[in-house]
């Protein structure tokens, strides 16, 4: 059973796809130091030996990759702070490979994590490494992507043991912050205790088939990729490097990568590239540069200058403007971005009646809704008034009176006087009503 799963778990493609790229990889062509360029952005923390790493990248192509465990079938924003270390190794001129956890995300990191996570099934694991592979082809085009199951599902218990385990002092690992804590606390299982193992026989294991020399993560991870870079030197004898970038801050201390409707994810289907945009729009002020600067690739003369008109002119958000382009362009593409970019506007303006029905849903799927019978509405049109107070845009017929002779109300786009009634003629889509009351109060009403 476990190995007719397997079969489905680890696309047979995926080595070929490798070892065919292997012989059309471009010379680099960067016209900057990588590590530079990572440094004025933000984004690097620290690397192992520092001037061997820069001559190792200027003398030829290189491969780096970093690692992600499938615990769901999509990832969060907080993932693309890393995946951007490898877009701009990419845009350097050399190799970036990701490596899919689906070996590794049946074990589990226990860092960051205060208890034991429930273990996933192999096929869970499995439909989370195929979910996750849309977002890679997005953001780094042609980028290999290896499943860590096609070499860690083979190996023997007594290999571990020997061949990998011999290398690793207990002392050592239970001095990493990923343990220790977890010691303080309610403990940790052996299993996730043997997780950096994994991880570092992941790096020995591709630096020796792949010719992959560099490691790179978040600070985080800076402990497990070290332990890989000694295991290659124990193991092969050869020369590795590690590399992470910083962590994600607000400049109010607060968790970066929530909104209040909670995590902001990679894909379409879990957070919408309209919330997406919304979500970069809505970046403070004492943030936004700093996110200009690491999840864009504008020039540091382009993000000079915005800075520049952000000090002068902060009303008109030219800095989040740019950001939530730029960001939502990379991840979901320029029309997904243009249609957006249109639904705000028609959000703000009240004109929704350009808007198509899946990007109205994405752009009301936070506002106050209801549903209501269809039937109901073929037997009697419904007065303005009551539809007002039946949404509770208004507290009383006369309210609702109130609100329609000053011309506040727009329903579908279109301002309506006191004596408007609706019928099913009117529906938008043939089945919605999209109401604002006011600048801001909007209710999408539903007829099924």
């Amino acid at each position: 059973m476990f190995t007719n799963e397997l079969e489905n778990f680890v696309s047979p493609s995926t080595m070929m796809l490798v070892e065919t790229q292997q012989n059309q990889l471009p010379a680099a062509t960067s016209s900057e130091d990588f590590i530079d360029e990572l440094v004025w952005r933000g984004i690097f923390h620290q690397c192992s030996d520092l001037e061997e790493l820069q001559d190792h990248l200027r003398t030829g192509t290189r491969r780096a990759y970093i690692g992600l465990d499938p615990t769901a079938d999509s990832l969060t924003i907080g993932n693309l702070a890393t995946l951007k270390l490898l877009a701009h190794f990419q845009r350097a001129g050399h190799q970036p490979i990701i490596v899919a956890g689906g070996g590794t995300g049946m074990i589990g990191d226990p860092g960051g994590k205060s208890a034991e996570r429930p273990l996933l099934s192999l096929s869970d694991v499995s439909a989370n490494v195929v979910s996750q592979q849309r977002i890679y082809d997005a953001l780094l085009p042609g980028a290999p992507v290896v499943n860590n199951a096609s070499w860690l599902v083979e190996l023997s218990y007594i290999s571990v043991l020997r061949d990998i385990g011999k290398h690793f002092s207990v002392n050592e690992m239970v001095k990493r912050d990923s343990v220790r804590n977890r010691l303080e606390g309610d403990g940790i299982s052996y299993t996730e205790f043997s997780y950096m193992l994994l991880q570092a026989y992941d790096f020995a294991h591709l630096f020796k088939e792949m010719d992959v020399t560099l490691q790179m993560g978040g600070s985080d991870q800076w402990g497990n990729i070290v332990s890989g870079v000694e295991l290659i030197r124990r193991l092969h004898g050869g020369q590795a490097y590690a590399l992470t970038g910083t962590l994600v801050t607000k400049a109010d201390g607060t968790k970066f990568g929530k909104s209040e409707s909670g995590a902001i994810w990679l894909t379409a289907d879990r957070t919408s590239p309209y919330a997406f945009h919304q979500f970069w729009l809505n970046v403070d002020d004492s943030d936004v540069v700093a996110y200009l600067r690491r999840f864009t690739f504008l020039t540091r003369q382009a993000i000079e200058d915005i800075a520049t008109e952000l000090a002068h002119n902060p009303g008109a958000r030219l800095a989040q403007r740019t950001l939530a382009n730029e960001v939502t362009t990379w991840l979901h593409g320029t029309e997904a971005c243009q249609r957006a970019t249109a639904a705000a506007q028609a959000l703000f303006s009240g004109d929704v009646r350009a808007l198509d029905e899946p990007t109205v849903r994405d752009v009301f799927t936070d506002v106050p809704s209801s549903e209501w019978s269809f039937s109901d509405l073929e037997t009697e049109p419904l007065h303005a008034v009551a539809l007002l107070v039946k949404l509770g845009l208004a507290t009383s017929n006369r309210q609702a009176r109130e609100f329609l002779a000053a011309g506040s109300v727009l329903v579908n786009g279109e301002k309506i006087s006191l004596d408007a009634t609706f019928a099913t003629r009117d529906l938008l889509f043939g089945n919605t009503l999209l109401v604002r009351r006011g600048k801001k109060q909007w209710h999408a009403a539903r007829w099924l």
